[in-house]
């Protein structure tokens, strides 16, 4: 009676949950089996597979897979790197520890789309940025950053905005750690490096897995920053998916094209998340 009960008090919120997803999903199906274009209103018609078709056969899907994975893969590796160092850096207590993990973690909360403007005007301008002027003082000619290297610009905004989040869950990870037990390798001669290996790394694995599962799902739908700053260009040299299909369906007005986009994006984040879940799982059985 009870679990009848409970099954009963969250039929609404479930249903609720259901909907949400299985709406745009049902109706991103239909709009994919069929030629709606925004331009010529009142001409639909099905077409079967033509629209996955055409997105895959478009010159820059190849360009935005592989940007997609290059700038996944380099976000989680500078923040897996970077979010140990520091987190190990502030590990231990010293004063204004609180004020310097406030101001580690305060990145995370900034927005999207206000990460990329600082770091497009505050930072990567060529004329009064921040790196324009580092560059001055050593003499060099400043870089154009977004224009000479648009992708790698990407990259370091998106790491900038996701350490944190790594950073804080290794902070938290290495508060559990069994300080009796660092205490005693020190005390037989065991190096920083050997603690390191042997210690804090086997410690970390399951925090690494984490950190890795999440932001493997959220980076595959990286937009604000590379139509804020790029526009995914020059040419498709920053392009990734997500922005591939926003410019399918609100650039060039192609819903059809736009939701075979969406769908490939859904299938590819399953694998993904499948993959992982795998890996990880067998990773947090340990």
């Amino acid at each position: 009676m009870k679990k009848l009960t409970a099954r009963i008090l969250l039929t609404p919120a479930v249903g609720s949950l259901f909907l949400w997803m299985i709406v745009p999903l049902v109706m991103s199906i239909y709009f994919s089996v069929i030629r709606y274009n925004l331009m010529s209103p009142g001409e639909e018609e099905f077409i079967g597979l033509m629209n996955y078709h055409f997105f895959v056969t478009d010159p820059g899907f190849w360009p935005a897979v592989l940007n997609t994975f290059i700038l996944i893969g380099a976000v989680i590796g500078i923040t897996l790197v970077l979010g140990i160092a520091l987190a190990l850096l502030v590990n231990d207590k010293f004063p204004g520890q609180s004020l310097v993990r406030i101001l580690l973690i305060s990145p995370f909360f900034v927005m999207p789309a206000v990460n990329a403007l600082l770091w497009k005007h505050m930072m990567m301008n060529p004329i009064y940025g921040v790196l324009a002027h580092v560059w001055h003082f050593f003499g060099l000619q400043p870089v154009n950053w977004l224009e000479s290297f648009p992708l790698l610009s990407v990259i370091i905004m998106v790491s900038w905005q996701w350490l944190p989040f790594a950073c804080l869950i290794f902070i938290t990870s290495l508060q559990s750690m069994d300080r009796e037990q660092l205490e005693a390798a020190r005390m037989d001669g065991a190096n920083y490096v050997q603690q390191f290996r042997y210690m804090y790394l086997p410690h970390l694995s399951r925090s690494v897995a984490v950190v890795i599962m999440i932001e493997m799902i959220f980076l595959l739908s990286v937009f604000a920053e590379i139509f804020t700053t790029t526009g995914g260009g020059p040419g498709f040299e920053s392009t990734n998916i997500a922005f591939m299909i926003y410019v399918q369906g609100l650039m060039n007005f192609d819903v059809g094209v736009a939701s075979a986009g969406g769908l490939f994006a859904v299938i590819l984040a399953n694998i993904a998340s499948i993959f992982l879940i795998r890996i990880i799982g067998k990773n947090l059985e340990k």
